[in-house]
């Protein structure tokens, strides 16, 4: 596959997935409209791991789908949806692989870097 199909798989899934995620999470909180518990993101990275599962399995124990498929729903679609999909699928892959060590790594520098990352970019541009 020539890396200009990739990428426009992969981009219209994205655009997909981030119109979903954009629903998925405006109805929650139309559900939930004096809440001040982030219950929309939940919603939208919980479904979207239960998905990236889902499909990690039928690629991989049904050959359900072909590359392209792949590209466009696990990356395109779900990464716009969410990447917190991506990163507990590859956590489980490591730990199914018996990597435990690295899955835990995966888990403690993501997070810790990811919200130190946060932290840092809101610091940065503070009055």
């Amino acid at each position: 596959m020539n890396g200009l199909k990739a990428v426009l798989l992969v981009g219209s899934g994205g655009f997909l997935g981030s119109a979903l995620r954009y629903l998925v999470g405006g109805f929650v909180y139309d559900l939930l409209p004096a809440t001040t518990f982030p219950f929309g993101t939940m919603v939208v990275n919980v479904t979207g791991c239960l998905a990236i599962g889902v499909l990690g399995g039928l690629f991989e124990f049904r050959q359900a789908f072909g590359p392209e498929a792949r590209l466009f729903l696990m990356i395109g679609v779900l990464g716009g949806y969410t990447t917190f999909s991506s990163f507990a699928y590859e956590t489980l892959a490591l730990a199914r692989d018996a990597e435990l060590l690295r899955a835990f790594a995966n888990v403690a520098f993501q997070t810790v870097l990811g919200l130190a990352a946060a932290w840092l970019g809101y610091a940065l541009v503070r009055p």
